[in-house]
Formats: C-alpha cells, sequence, structure tokens
C-alpha cells in the first residue's frame, strides 16, 4: 500500500509567510519614502506655523496653529527645510497682495519666523498719524466693534477697542476686511514718518496696532523689522487647524480638552 503524501499546508502558509515578509532594506525603503514625501509638502505645498505671539491679535491668538501655503508666492532658499541655501532669489515669483497674512523670515535674523499683515507694496507710502493708518495719502477706513481683551504669550491681558479696517486691494483684487484690536493712539508707532516702500520689499505690520514690532520700526535696534524683502516671503496663512489656550502646566492632562479652543479650529484667516 503506498503511503498518503504528506500534509503540505502548513509548510505552504510559512513559505508564503515568509515571501510577504518585510525584510530590513524594505521597511528602510518605505521610511525614506514617506520622509521625501513631508519635505517635499512641506517644502512646496503647505506647512504648520505656531503663532508665539500676541502681535496678531484679533486675528491670531497665541496658541494657533495657522496651515501656510508656500505656493503663493514663489519659492526662495526659506522654503527648503533649514534655509538651505541652493539657490538665490525667488522661483516662480509673485508679489504678495495687500492685506495678506504672511510668514516670512526676519530681516535681522534669517533663521526666525515672522508672520505679520502685508500693508504696504513697492512704491505705496504708508503712515500712521495719531493713531490711525494713511495708505497713499488716504485714510484706511475702519469702524469701531467694541472693547476687546485677549492675553499674549506673558499671559498679560491686552484690552481695547477692536476695529474692522478696510485695506484697499492690489493686483485687480477687491478690499481686505479685517480686524485690529487698538490700545492707545500714543506713542512712536502711532505717528510715524511717511514710508516710501521701496522696490522688491514690502511694508508689513501686526493686527495688534500696539504690541507689534514691525516696519513701522526702521532702527538698528534687533527687533526692529524695517523692510520685509520678497525673498523672504515663505508663504500665506490660510486657516487655523488647531489652536490651545495653554492655562495649566503641561502634566495636568485632564484639563487639556478644556484649553482648545474648539470654535476656532478650522476657521479661515482674513
Amino acid at each position: 500500500m503506498t503511503g498518503l503524501p504528506a500534509d503540505t499546508g502548513n509548510e505552504a502558509s510559512s513559505s508564503n509567510d515568509m515571501a510577504h515578509r518585510e525584510t530590513p532594506a524594505e521597511l528602510a525603503r518605505f521610511i525614506i519614502v514617506w520622509l521625501l514625501v513631508i519635505v517635499c509638502v512641506r517644502s512646496f505645498l503647505i506647512a504648520p506655523f505656531n503663532i508665539p505671539s500676541g502681535s496678531m491679535i484679533p486675528t491670531l491668538l497665541v496658541g494657533d496653529y495657522v496651515a501656510v501655503t508656500k505656493f503663493d508666492y514663489g519659492y526662495s532658499r526659506f522654503s527648503l527645510p533649514f534655509g538651505v541655501d541652493l539657490f538665490s532669489g525667488r522661483v516662480f515669483a509673485r508679489a504678495p497682495h495687500r492685506g495678506d497674512v504672511a510668514v516670512f523670515r526676519f530681516t535681522k535674523d534669517n533663521s526666525v519666523d515672522y508672520i505679520k499683515r502685508v500693508i504696504g507694496l513697492p512704491g505705496d507710502h504708508v503712515q500712521v498719524k495719531e493713531g490711525e493708518l494713511y495708505l497713499n495719502g488716504e485714510k484706511v477706513p475702519r469702524v469701531s466693534m467694541g472693547s476687546y481683551a485677549a492675553y499674549d504669550e506673558n499671559r498679560t491681558r491686552l484690552a481695547g477697542i477692536r476695529y474692522e479696517e478696510t485695506l484697499p486691494g492690489s493686483g485687480g483684487r477687491g478690499p481686505v476686511v479685517h480686524q485690529i484690536l487698538k490700545m492707545t493712539d500714543d506713542g512712536q508707532q502711532n505717528d510715524t514718518p511717511e514710508y516710501i516702500v521701496p522696490q522688491g520689499m514690502f511694508f508689513a505690520m501686526g493686527d495688534d496696532r500696539d504690541d507689534s514690532a514691525d516696519s513701522r520700526f526702521q532702527g538698528d535696534d534687533p527687533e526692529d523689522l524695517g523692510y520685509v524683502p520678497m525673498q523672504n516671503l515663505v508663504g500665506k496663512a490660510r486657516f487655523v487647524f488647531m489652536s490651545i489656550d495653554a492655562r495649566h502646566p503641561l502634566w495636568q492632562v485632564w484639563e487639556w480638552p478644556f484649553e482648545v479652543r474648539w470654535a476656532r479650529l478650522f476657521s479661515s484667516i482674513h
């Protein structure tokens, strides 16, 4: 009597498992591909940015996380991770529009990201008189929205009047309506000389007009921004994807859900 063939099912299953088991080389290839995808997305499409200070209150609050699109203004070396100096100037360069909330590299330290609103473009005349903004000789309209208060990065309460300001459009676009905070009409920031924006530059201001180191400050102080070169542009802030009011110590995990500003999630930036 001939013997029955041995049951090879387990051997086949084991063989298939061995055939589909990832090798270290395949795992490394998978990780490298995903790292390249992340680098490409962050370099050329969209990147996150955290709001560290109160200079853009009430539009942006400390603890907001915003999505910044990089293709709006073209690409410079500052679009690349760590600002790798692979080329000079900008590729596919496009000028920003008045009213854009833009991320750019600080003029005194190119390793630092800033976020401000674009107020003046090349050739524009910008001035602040008695606390009110003038652009090309015309007072920029604003309407009071009543009292407003928020906290800066030091948990200092900033209280004043919130206004709805209307900037004239540029590049064929309509006016840009956004909000600002005014706490005083006194100080250097509220009575400035008339600035004429040079070619290749733009004039940036914070929406918290009395607590922002911006293009109104043109001196040698380490915090003075001055005019911003177009090359320093990184991208345009589009929407808030997360917002955290860090009032409690990090270890108090039970407070985390209550520190999320749920109403701000996925709100667009104007």
